[in-house]
């Protein structure tokens, strides 16, 4: 079966972020009960998904190298959206990306008081990805950036784990159909298989949020069905969490998602990034 190859810091895989970042991102979550501008819940997802790639990584001897990581914004421009020491560079070893954060930044959490209750601590919060919400919604140009990343990265790691592509978005493409570019992408390919591409939808309509869907059915515009048909088939292992986590996904459910609001999309990364195989 596809999608099992172990990851090692011998045979590394990775993970690449494309983040939305148009003007519209500035608009609040329609979904929840969140007033959040989309930009910022996105950031503060992805800086936590990083900082949890980094622990999951993390040896007695220091973290390992079983990703490469990168955050590739899209909006006024199309470009590494890391800051800091590493910004431009298009994927980091997450070694990197644990030792260079753009800043560590002080936040309130809240958590259990031992009594039933919640009391606010003050954490540390690293920092890696700022948010923008500027410009249209080059999407072309991003996933067409992503496959030059990706087709470099096969080329030198041809036995890796399939890397995961994740894009986050919340308009229709402004510079043309991206259906083209999201299946040259996947159609690229280790020995263990293809690459996955993945779309979270993040919108500020009420309209029901869906997860993981296996039919375009109950989408309810053209866009939505779109990046339905742009995404890859959750492999096995993926359908095996999701529904551990309570999720209702069949044999042919997609890596989709719409009208996610915050909650969804830090679920939909953390199950999105899980890899099967870590040695």
């Amino acid at each position: 079966m596809p999608y099992m190859a172990e990851i090692s810091r011998a045979n590394p895989s990775c993970f690449l972020f494309l983040i939305d970042q148009s003007g519209s991102m500035g608009d609040p979550f329609g979904a929840g009960e969140s007033n959040r501008r989309k930009a910022d819940g996105v950031a503060d997802a992805i800086n936590k998904l990083l900082q949890n790639l980094a622990i999951k990584c993390a040896k007695a001897e220091g973290v390992r190298d079983y990703f490469h990581v990168g955050v590739i914004g899209y909006g006024v421009q199309v470009g590494s959206a890391f800051g800091g020491s590493i910004a431009g560079k298009d994927l980091v070893p997450i070694s990197e990306v644990a030792a260079k954060p753009a800043r560590i930044e002080e936040r309130n959490k809240k958590v259990d008081d031992g009594a039933g209750g919640l009391v606010e601590q003050k954490v540390k919060f690293p920092v890696w990805f700022d948010p923008v919400a500027n410009g249209g919604t080059p999407m072309c140009q991003a996933i067409t950036h992503a496959q030059s990343i990706i087709k470099t990265w096969l080329s030198q790691h041809p036995s890796c784990f399939p890397p995961v592509v994740i894009n986050i978005t919340d308009g229709e493409a402004t510079d043309g159909d991206p259906s083209t570019p999201a299946q040259s992408l996947k159609d690229l390919m280790s020995s263990d298989g293809n690459v996955l591409l993945f779309n979270l939808h993040v919108s500020s309509s009420k309209a029901q949020p869906i997860e993981f869907p296996d039919s375009e059915e109950k989408l309810p515009d053209e866009f939505a069905r779109m990046l339905f048909n742009m995404s890859s088939c959750l492999p096995e292992y993926m359908r095996q969490i999701a529904r551990q986590e309570k999720r209702q996904v069949t044999d042919n459910a997609r890596g989709f998602a719409f009208n996610a609001d915050l909650e969804a999309v830090i679920s939909f990364l953390d199950i999105g990034t899980r890899a099967s195989n870590l040695r």
